[in-house]
């Protein structure tokens, strides 16, 4: 279980924790920590990529367009990931944006794949301006935790409702993974020994091996996939449909579920450089053809979910590890980690992300602005863009202006401040 700091307590300065030598790490690598890391990665790793493998088909993208894409978005956000959570001694992992990713889909039907590409080149340059100013720090600071919070919750939810709905379309698979966790978690000191999310996982890999319901890729895959450089072409009519949604979506709806979710573990992200590291890795990502870069919100959950917080950044490591190993080998990795049945990777995510879910529900609706916070859940989980822009922001924009009417005595403490 998480611990999560007292409330009125402030978490340790990033910036005066010191980088831990490689002893230090492998010190701090546990189990339970790495096991957190494998179950983050493959979230990171499948649906998301199933997602990469729609847009690609969608937008007549050639097998090597797939390659570089999935090489700059695993592997060079990979190289970002290790860096940060060594530097900082905080799980931050930085991969893509995964509804950047479905705007970008949506604009390959009419827009070449170059000028989508100097948007995102665009889109880091602007995000970049902003870290540097100093300005998505104040922003950050200036919402109210429960707003955020209810942000957080409405997009996590559907981890909670997919294990749900993994039980009952595959209940052999995902029924006994969840029963393993539960009973694991149901005794302390049984839990301590076995992690009840090591246990769903071995249990939930026995029971697919038993059943047959693996399937390994057959066929030829390049043993290497190095990535394709572009240049990125600028259209004004690209950067009118593309910039303002791409960067929104960076710096608001991804960014701001990363440092929700730290937060709420008891670490103190350091927002102005996350910013310009997603600025700088969305630029370098776009010769390779990716959409930009964000720190992920999923994955942190996941990896700052549980375990003692100062060997939490190990996992950050290790997923970033994985990452440059996933983008080395995208075409092989890719087939291989969508093999595996879609219950138990919906099932082993919505576990890990229980307690996840506990917390955003209790820190958005247990004290002040919850009625904002409740207004941001509801637009967020309706899930209706608008403007080309997703509904977390406008989840955010009109659960502030519910608390600026309606709470106006909650929000003193913040202009206090």
């Amino acid at each position: 279980m998480p611990s999560f700091p007292a409330r009125g307590s402030t978490p340790p300065d990033p910036a005066r924790a010191s980088p831990p030598s490689l002893r230090r790490v492998l010190a701090d690598l546990n189990g339970l920590h790495a096991v957190n890391a494998v179950v983050a990665f493959m979230f990171a790793a499948t649906g998301p990529v199933a997602i990469v493998l729609a847009i690609a088909a969608r937008g007549n993208l050639s097998p090597v367009d797939l390659s570089s894409w999935l090489f700059g978005a695993f592997a060079l956000n990979g190289l970002i990931s290790i860096g940060f959570s060594w530097w900082y001694r905080q799980p931050l992992v930085l991969f893509w944006t995964i509804p950047g990713a479905v705007l970008v889909g949506a604009a390959l039907t009419h827009l070449t794949f170059v000028e989508v590409l100097g948007t995102c080149l665009a889109t880091g340059l602007l995000v970049l301006g902003l870290g540097a100013s100093g300005w998505v720090r104040r922003a950050s600071e200036a919402l109210p935790l429960p707003i955020v919070m209810g942000m957080v919750a409405a997009v996590f939810l559907r981890f909670g409702l997919g294990l749900v709905l993994a039980i009952r379309d595959d209940v052999w698979i995902a029924g006994p993974m969840a029963a393993t966790f539960f009973a694991l978690s149901a005794r302390a000191g049984l839990a301590r020994r076995v992690p009840p999310l090591i246990g769903a996982l071995v249990v939930g890999a026995v029971v697919i091996a038993a059943l047959g319901r693996f399937h390994a890729p057959i066929g030829d895959a390049a043993p290497l996939t190095w990535p394709r450089l572009y240049a990125p072409a600028f259209s004004w009519k690209a950067m009118i449909e593309l910039l303002m949604p791409l960067t929104i979506t960076v710096l608001v709806v991804q960014n701001g579920q990363g440092i929700a979710v730290l937060r709420a573990a008891g670490h103190q992200p350091p927002i102005t450089a996350i910013t310009i590291a997603c600025g700088l890795g969305s630029m370098i990502t776009a010769f390779a053809g990716a959409v930009p870069t964000t720190l992920t919100g999923p994955v942190n959950a996941i990896i700052s979910g549980s375990g003692e917080r100062h060997r939490q950044y190990t996992a950050g490591i290790l997923v970033g590890l994985l990452g440059v190993a996933f983008g080395l080998l995208s075409p092989f990795v890719t087939r291989l980690t969508l093999a595996m049945p879609g219950a138990f990777i919906a099932a082993i995510a919505g576990l890990a992300m229980l307690r996840v879910l506990q917390t955003a529900f209790t820190l958005a609706f247990k004290d002040r602005c919850a009625l904002g916070a409740l207004v941001t859940f509801l637009v967020t989980a309706a899930d209706v863009p608008i403007l080309g822009v997703g509904a977390p922001f406008w989840g955010l924009v009109l659960g502030f202006a519910t608390s600026l009417l309606l709470e106006r005595e909650d929000l003193k403490p913040l202009e206090a401040r």
